[in-house]
């Protein structure tokens, strides 16, 4: 049933009143980002065709007050504008930031089981038969599930030092799984040890190098964890003599999101680095922003 207080020439009015004020609006944008040469060749076209159609002087009335408006209030509404995208844009990274890192967290979920329960077994298999071993592997679980679990818990940046120390717990969990098979060296200044540095990239890397590049190796191999510094940046080499790399391949799930992720975190600022050395195996490099504590 239809409102008695319903007024249709009202309605038609109000609709009128914002399509004009909408109209508005978009013209005043476009006079804030127009160039001036166009500006002028558009109110020359306007004045033309005003004077053939015989507009009298509404034509140079309108030329008249864009100029004016484009002078007075163009840099202010530019901007504004340029603000408001900037704003939107800062926006949508940050959303790319949050989603990758809900992704890496979701990946570190599903492979930390598998890593708990095979060093369990490890342990147990280790307790009949190397007591002493036992003991060492369950200390490195411990360290390893100290430094790791934070990082999971609130996945973004961390401490260098934290994640050398992930990695070297796992370092260990693993030899003792591979024995005379894996060997490994870190070099880490000690003046880089509060140095910001993403959680988990370190260890996606000793983790790639052990899976693709000693594991199928049949006498294994050694991995080398090295960081150096300069002004601006961190680099974070992790290399290792095993298989090699395949140079046609394309980067799997742990490559593909450190990618990923420091594009986000850093844009162009930040790169991962893939070389093939002609000693053999595999080297990767971290060219991190440096932001010391």
């Amino acid at each position: 049933m239809q409102r008695k207080d319903d007024n249709p020439v009202l309605d038609a009015v109000l609709n009128m009143l914002e399509t004009v004020r909408i109209l508005w609006w978009r013209f005043f944008d476009w006079l804030a980002v127009v160039p001036w040469k166009k500006l002028l060749l558009v109110s020359l076209l306007v004045m033309i065709i005003g004077g053939m159609l015989g507009l009298g002087a509404l034509p140079p009335v309108l030329v008249l007050s864009s100029v004016l408006i484009k002078s007075l209030a163009g840099g202010k509404r530019r901007a504004e504008m340029a603000a408001t995208a900037a704003a939107s844009r800062a926006d949508r990274e940050a959303l790319e930031r949050r989603v990758i890192e809900a992704e890496m967290a979701a990946l570190q979920a599903q492979i930390e089981p598998h890593f708990l329960f095979n060093t369990l077994a490890l342990i147990g298999q280790l307790i009949e038969t190397d007591a002493e071993r036992a003991a060492l592997v369950h200390a490195d679980l411990i360290r390893y599930l100290r430094a790791a679990l934070p990082q999971m818990r609130q996945p973004g940046m961390g401490r260098l030092g934290q994640q050398i120390d992930l990695s070297r717990a796992y370092l260990n969990i693993m030899q003792a799984r591979m024995q005379e098979r894996l060997s490994y060296q870190i070099e880490v200044p000690e003046a880089l040890a509060q140095a910001q540095f993403p959680s988990m990239m370190i260890q996606t890397l000793v983790e790639n190098a052990i899976k693709h590049g000693l594991e199928p190796k049949t006498d294994g191999g050694h991995i080398h964890i090295h960081a150096s510094s300069d002004a601006h940046h961190i680099l974070l080499q992790v290399s290792d003599n095993g298989i090699g790399l395949n140079p046609h391949a394309e980067d799997g799930v742990g490559l593909g999101n450190i990618r990923e992720r420091l594009q986000a975190l850093y844009g162009i600022q930040a790169a991962l680095i893939t070389e093939i050395p002609e000693s053999g195996g595999a080297s990767f490099t971290l060219q991190i922003p440096l932001e010391a504590a």
